[in-house]
C-alpha cells in the first residue's frame, strides 16, 4: 500500500473549518494523532500496507532470482475506502478471483463503501473476506475483535467467505509499536485471535510485513500453526517469513493506487482458495 502509497490521501491544511470538524469528531473517537515522522493524521484514515512503503520499501531489484512463479497461483485485490464504489466486472474481467475490504478500524471507524466492496465482489463471482485496522493502544485485543464481527467482519460457510483478517503493522498515528512492549503485543493480538475465533468459529488471518513483526512482536512463532499469513513486501518475492510460519497463504506484492486497489495474490489455484473460504 512515493514513500507513501498513492492512494493515501492528501493531507488537508489546518482551518478553522477542519479544527471544529476534529472537535465534533472526537466526541465519538480517537482524535487525529502525530505519527512517528512527526505529521498529523487523522484517525480511520489507516489501510492494509498503509506503513510497508514508508518503512520497508520496495523491494530490492536483486531479488529477482528468487522470484516467485505465477502459476498456481490466485490473483486477488485489497480495498478500503479509497476505492470508493469499486468497478468489481472489470476487476473480474482482469482475473481477480478474490477480494478482501477494510471493514473496521479500532472500535471507533467503519468503512462507509463496505456494503458495496463486500457484496459487490461476491455478486460479481469472488471469494471475498473482510480485514480489520488493529489499534492495540486504543481498546483490548478482544474489543476490537468484538467490533470487527459486528460490523461485518463475521464468516459464513457458503464457500465465498474468506476469514476475517488481522492488519497489524505499523502506526500511523503515533508509537510503531502502539506503545507495546513485545510481549504485550503477543497479548493483543492473541486476545483478538481468541475472541474471533470464539465468536466465528475460524482462525483470522494475520496480514502483516516480516520487519514489523520482528520489531514489535520479537518475531513470536506462536502463532503460525493456526493463523493463515498474509505477508506483506513489494518485491518479486515474499522474502523471509515471520518466525512460526513455514509458507505463506496470501502476498500483498503491489501497491496500485487509488482506483483498484492493492494486488495479492493467494499461494494456491482456486479450489485451495475454496477450501480456505469452506473451513
Amino acid at each position: 500500500m512515493d514513500s507513501v502509497r498513492s492512494h493515501l490521501p492528501r493531507r488537508s491544511r489546518w482551518s478553522v473549518t477542519g479544527a471544529l470538524t476534529g472537535l465534533l469528531l472526537s466526541l465519538s473517537a480517537p482524535s487525529a494523532m502525530p505519527s512517528a515522522a512527526g505529521t498529523m493524521t487523522e484517525r480511520g484514515t489507516a489501510y492494509m500496507g498503509m506503513g510497508v512503503l514508508a518503512h520497508d520499501g520496495a523491494a530490492a531489484a536483486d531479488d529477482a532470482a528468487e522470484s516467485v512463479s505465477r502459476a498456481n497461483q490466485t490473483e486477488g485485490v485489497d480495498v478500503a475506502k479509497y476505492q470508493l464504489n469499486v468497478a468489481w466486472s472489470t476487476l473480474w474481467g482482469s482475473g481477480v478471483k478474490w477480494a478482501y475490504a477494510k471493514a473496521t478500524e479500532g472500535t471507533y471507524y467503519t468503512n462507509p463503501y463496505f456494503a458495496q466492496q463486500y457484496n459487490g465482489s461476491y455478486k460479481i463471482g469472488m471469494i471475498r473476506g473482510a480485514y480489520h485496522f488493529a489499534t492495540p493502544d486504543t481498546t483490548s485485543g478482544a474489543t476490537q475483535a468484538d467490533y470487527f464481527v459486528n460490523h461485518g467482519g463475521g464468516w459464513s460457510k457458503d464457500g465465498k467467505t474468506l476469514p476475517g483478517a488481522l492488519d497489524i503493522e505499523w502506526n500511523p498515528y503515533g508509537a510503531y509499536c502502539y506503545g507495546k512492549s513485545k510481549s504485550g503485543m503477543v497479548t493483543w493480538i492473541r486476545d483478538f485471535l481468541n475472541r474471533y475465533k470464539a465468536r466465528t468459529g475460524r482462525d483470522a488471518v494475520i496480514y502483516t510485513a516480516t520487519s514489523w513483526w520482528t520489531q514489535c512482536t520479537g518475531n513470536y512463532g506462536g502463532f503460525g500453526a493456526t493463523n493463515p499469513l498474509w505477508i506483506a513486501r513489494y518485491g518479486s518475492a515474499p522474502g523471509t517469513l515471520p518466525a512460526g510460519w513455514s509458507y505463506h497463504t496470501m502476498w500483498q506484492y503491489t501497491s496500485s493506487g487509488r482506483t483498484v486497489g492493492d494486488h495479492d495474490r493467494f499461494n494456491g489455484a482456486v479450489d485451495r482458495l475454496k477450501v480456505l473460504a469452506t473451513g
